[in-house]
């Protein structure tokens, strides 16, 4: 029987959203489970997977035609290449994050702007701040924003931004494609070029092979000694251990991280004691309206799918994104 594989724990996906794909599929058994020896015992019945899917089955999917992803990220494909050269379709959940991924950079933004970070530690110690002592506070209004990625998030971030008063800026591989809160749109090839003129980094790129590490020493020194980085996109796309040396050796004024090499971030890291640093734990698209979202751009494609049309979405495996 023609089965779609939710890989979710039973009841961790709403009544409601089950009901939509329910209701969308009737002449498919709509299977919710985890366990391996249940999707073993269906493989080759499986001809769509929503969620994650374990890597290794892939391979012996035989029936497998469309994977949904339920999150943005494709860069699981560098630890499995053998799964690009498959064939099915992948799709991910790009569309779901602009809205609380944004809010979270602006977060990063008017925390460092306000000297929130060290309010918070201050009050911890019962410490109240003199006046004199609140040195390095600042306005974001009349600050450049450099957006490295500027997809559906760095497009919402480049709004809010400049209702702030802010200039943006972006990078991006496909510079014809024109944002409207964007200022001007530069190539990669463009990016030591612009560090030094952006008081804010913010990285929303993929980790692919070419975003891979891309930030290093010749970038973290090109940068303002004021500036910070910001990083919600793959903790991959930083060499971290450059970065610390350049927080510690104040290359730069400070980072905001949501995402690391490793996660979580082992205990040992430097990062934790850096008072210029501002750590959340790769939680910035996380919403209340996260699976109703993403099913609603299941559903959709669900319908595409049937209905032979392209579907929305689509990850090109060679480039991971």
């Amino acid at each position: 029987m023609r089965t779609i594989l939710l890989d979710f724990e039973p009841g961790a996906l709403p009544e409601a959203q089950l009901a939509q794909i329910r209701a969308a599929a009737p002449d498919m058994r709509i299977l919710v489970t985890r366990d391996l020896d249940q999707i073993e015992s269906v493989l080759d019945e499986i001809e769509i997977v929503v969620g994650g899917f374990p890597r290794d089955l892939l391979l012996r999917a035989r029936h497998l035609c469309w994977f949904q992803q339920w999150g943005a990220g494709a860069d699981w494909l560098l630890r499995h290449p053998e799964a690009v050269e498959l064939d099915f379709v992948l799709t991910n959940a790009s569309g779901v994050h602009p809205i609380p991924i944004s809010e979270h950079i602006l977060a990063f933004l008017l925390t460092f702007a306000r000297g929130l970070h060290r309010a918070v530690r201050a009050q911890e110690r019962r410490e109240w701040i003199p006046e004199d002592q609140l040195e390095g506070l600042f306005e974001l209004a009349g600050k450049t924003l450099l957006l490295v990625g500027v997809g559906a998030i760095g497009e919402r971030t480049a709004t809010v931004a400049r209702a702030l008063g802010m200039r943006v800026l972006g990078v991006r591989r496909n510079v014809a494609v024109s944002v409207p809160d964007v200022e001007a749109m530069f190539g990669p090839d463009r990016l030591l070029d612009l560090l030094p003129e952006s008081d804010f980094v913010v990285l929303t790129v993929p980790l692919t092979h070419e975003t891979q590490g891309m930030i290093g020493e010749r970038e973290l020194r090109a940068m303002k000694p004021t500036a910070y980085m910001v990083n919600i996109g793959r903790g991959g796309t930083i060499q971290e251990s450059v970065l610390i040396r350049a927080l510690r050796e104040e290359w730069i004024a400070g980072a905001g991280l949501d995402v690391f090499e490793s996660e979580p971030l082992p205990d040992d890291s430097p990062l934790w004691a850096m008072d210029n640093v501002i750590i959340t734990s790769h939680y910035a698209g996380i919403t209340p309206h996260y699976h109703a979202r993403a099913t609603a751009i299941f559903v959709d494609n669900l319908r595409r799918y049937q209905a032979g049309e392209p579907l929305r979405n689509v990850v090109d495996k060679t480039l991971g994104y």
